[in-house]
């Protein structure tokens, strides 16, 4: 009751002083499930809109272009074409097509490391949208089988402006290729809803999917908005972080291992297939938490420097305009050690 007393005398002091009163910032949160996750969105509006209807639908129509858990979605029609089948993609098909775009720029940038043809892998693997299972044992010739699939150079693809909008085009060149765009969709998703709630006036917000976030002005205290970085440790609990991060209207996005593996006898790998080997990516580098101006270039190089490994996570990081990076690795003794570009280091909260 004493936290209250302060907050309700001066409510009482301004009221009978007839002053003009002193108007609150109206934050609201909306949250809800997509993509196999949650969602936690935070915004100011005077206007005290409920967007999660909006947002809800926004996402629905994402998830039925990229989601490979939709049998009927765009990617699963895709996935299950012919060789001798040209894919149309019309304005309708507009998020395949912008994350197909980025997928492919950023699979040049990452010299192959980051690429969405690795799905037969992944599903191989047992992480993919077929069912979860553990490989018990490791079939090297099936591997190296599927690896002929893998390649995103290996589809063709050329995008038209028309009168319908943007007509784009994709062929295989064997049937059997797959795209998994899980490592870049929640990052685009979170995007896409930012930029629904700056047309919609918002300039303050927070949008988070499964982790991926993007923020843009202040919290409802005023200040910069901020979260934590994880202990990657498989028996760290929840609250068990690392660093403070704030966002000064950045986008921010964590890839690792330690949540999400199989374990057989006694042996764990991760879901982070290194798309060079096939294989499942074992390195001392245990977490990669990357900071980029939007949510998809964050979500995806964070996938790609966790295969990459520790040393050539470090020279894209630094080598990349528009984006930093935060790397934790084990040292020789085990021990936990941490790794900042310069621009990443500045906003970390000590």
């Amino acid at each position: 009751m004493r936290k209250l007393f302060p907050i309700f005398f001066l409510i009482l002091f301004f009221s009978c002083q007839n002053e003009t009163s002193v108007s609150t910032p109206q934050y609201f949160k909306i949250v809800g499930e997509t993509m196999g996750t949650t969602y936690h969105m935070t915004y100011e509006d005077s206007l005290g809109r409920n967007f999660k209807p909006e947002v809800d639908s926004i996402l629905v129509d994402i998830n039925q272009d990229v989601s490979t858990y939709i049998e009927d979605s765009h990617i699963s029609k895709f996935n299950k074409s012919k060789n001798d089948d040209v894919e149309q993609a019309l304005s309708s098909y507009q998020y395949f097509n912008e994350v197909f775009k980025a997928s492919k720029e950023i699979y040049k940038k990452t010299d192959g490391y980051f690429d969405p043809t690795v799905m037969p892998l992944v599903n191989y693997w047992g992480f993919g949208y077929k069912p979860k299972k553990p490989v018990n044992e490791i079939d090297s010739l099936k591997v190296d089988s599927l690896k002929q699939l893998i390649g995103f150079t290996k589809i063709e693809s050329k995008c038209d402006g028309t009168t319908l909008g943007m007509l784009c085009f994709y062929k295989k060149q064997n049937s059997k290729i797959e795209l998994d765009f899980s490592a870049i969709a929640k990052g685009y998703a979170v995007d896409i809803v930012a930029k629904h709630f700056q047309e919609k006036g918002i300039k303050n917000y927070l949008v988070e999917i499964g982790g991926e976030m993007r923020t843009q002005g202040k919290n409802a205290k005023g200040k910069l908005w901020t979260t934590a970085i994880n202990t990657p440790k498989i028996s760290a609990g929840l609250n068990e972080y690392e660093a403070i991060v704030k966002l000064n209207n950045k986008a921010i996005a964590t890839s690792g291992n330690y949540r999400n593996f199989h374990e057989v006898n006694g042996e764990w790998y991760g879901h982070e297939i290194n798309p060079k080997t096939g294989f499942p990516e074992k390195s001392n580098l245990l977490s990669v938490s990357v900071l980029a101006d939007d949510c998809m270039s964050a979500d995806a190089y964070a996938t790609a420097m966790m295969v990459m490994g520790l040393e050539k996570s470090k020279a894209l990081a630094e080598r990349l305009d528009n984006l930093d990076a935060f790397l934790i690795f084990a040292n020789e003794r085990g021990e936990l050690e941490t790794y900042y570009t310069s621009g990443f280091e500045g906003n970390v909260l000590k």
